[in-house]
């Protein structure tokens, strides 16, 4: 009788004691399990602190006078268990033909693979032209030399940086990026307005927030040029993409960082596009930056409204580097390259896709491979680990336009780039 009681008190002790010893632990979800999710966050300043060759119009000639809003690298570290990705997003044109020593610098200093790193920019035509050839623009060699330097620092602090985080998505849409292939009454089509052509108006908003709720980075993707302003601007400026980041910035607090990425937007410009200069008529919001609040608004509107936040998220990469059917050239020597390399950049954070494409993607082709993708959030960023001109799909090449007739691809390329970035998000998940 006295020693089944005992047993049955035992019994209860021992319950009491695990139930209390697991009252006290933070639940799988808040970053305690083999996946929890870690990041670091830094940004930094890149603004040229002397005149600059400006990229994206050959017409332009003349350096720049002047600063209107700053530049910025912003960078994400994630880590889970022994998994590690860096996302830098700087307000460029691009890297050209800096990445890969500026991607093999970093990736040596700091044991990261190639596919842990996404190196991008929002491709602004109001930034440096980026170059380390000693031919080039002895201020921008200057420049790229130190922009080097920073990113491997800035690198470094955010790796050093890594904390706890938690994770939360959501999406939105925003009218602030327009067609530009304009038919003409010939048939023909030139750089415009084309309200009817297809556009990806989704804007896709990562949250990333302490355990205890403070928010600390709202990275977002959309799919717009930064080309608001044309080349009679000589003003430095991250243009619409930049001053959204900005916007997000001022308004969610001094604290947080929005790190930014151009979608699928080889086709698309600023509904208000190539505009001569930031217009000081009073009483008159200067294009660019009307559109990078509207966006910037949308972004904050998504982040606020992200209530669903994960501590616990498996971090996979692959880059591979596809050799593309190259565009059939009548005039080309007999020992000229039929293909054209791209490279492809996947990566997984949970059930949060990411794809960089090392190229100005036009907008269909995104969109295919948001579609195809079997994960809940799939951002596509362009202007990543490379810069291989514009990809369009196959539909477009019998029209022509700018983007067809500067495209280094084949009519094939677009679905082959979609079904391998299909297929390599199928084998990460």
């Amino acid at each position: 009788m006295h020693r089944s009681v005992f047993r049955l008190s035992a019994a209860f002790f021992a319950v009491f004691c695990m139930a209390a010893s697991a009252a006290g632990q933070a639940p799988a979800d808040a970053g305690s399990g083999v996946h929890a999710l870690r990041a670091g966050i830094v940004k930094i300043d890149i603004t040229p602190d002397k005149p600059v060759k400006l990229s994206g119009y050959g017409s332009r000639k003349e350096l720049s006078t002047g600063v209107h809003d700053p530049l910025s690298a912003r960078i994400v570290a994630f880590q889970s268990g022994d998994q590690r990705l860096v996302l830098v997003s700087t307000d460029l044109i691009g890297f050209y033909n800096t990445y890969e020593p500026i991607r093999d610098a970093i990736c040596e200093r700091f044991g990261l693979k190639a596919s842990e790193i996404f190196l991008s920019s929002i491709h602004s035509h109001s930034a440096p032209t980026p170059t380390l050839d000693l031919d080039g623009h002895a201020n921008n060699v200057e420049y790229t030399q130190g922009l080097k330097a920073k990113l491997l620092e800035a690198v470094g602090l955010a790796l050093q940086k890594i904390e706890p985080v938690e994770m939360g998505m959501g999406r939105g849409y925003s009218p602030v990026g327009c067609n530009r292939r304009e038919k003409q009454p010939d048939g023909s089509i030139k750089l415009g307005r084309n309200p009817y052509g297809p556009t990806d108006k989704e804007v896709l908003v990562m949250k990333l927030a302490r355990p205890d709720g403070t928010p600390v980075a709202a990275l977002f993707d959309y799919a717009t040029h930064a080309t608001s302003l044309g080349p009679r601007n000589l003003e430095i400026s991250g243009d619409v993409l930049g001053l959204a980041a900005q916007f997000v910035e001022k308004i969610l607090g001094p604290d947080l960082i929005a790190p930014v990425f151009a979608g699928a937007s080889g086709n698309i410009d600023p509904w208000y596009r190539v505009r001569p200069s930031f217009d000081d008529t009073p009483g008159w919001i200067p294009e660019p930056v009307l559109l990078g609040t509207l966006l910037g608004e949308e972004v904050v509107y998504v982040f606020r409204d992200v209530k669903t936040m994960s501590s616990d998220a498996r971090i996979k990469t692959e880059l591979v580097t596809l050799e593309l059917p190259a565009k059939v050239d009548p005039d080309r020597k007999e020992n000229a390259s039929a293909t054209k390399p791209l490279n492809l950049t996947v990566a997984t954070i949970g059930d949060v896709a990411l794809v960089g494409v090392g190229c100005e993607l036009l907008t269909e082709l995104g969109m295919a491979i948001k579609a195809g993708s079997p994960y809940g959030h799939t951002l596509v960023i362009t202007h990543c680990n490379g810069k291989a001109g514009y990809l369009p799909p196959k539909h477009v090449y019998p029209e022509g336009g700018y983007e067809v007739n500067s495209s280094g691809f084949g009519p094939e390329a677009g679905d082959l780039l979609v079904k391998e970035a299909v297929e390599m998000l199928k084998r990460l998940k």
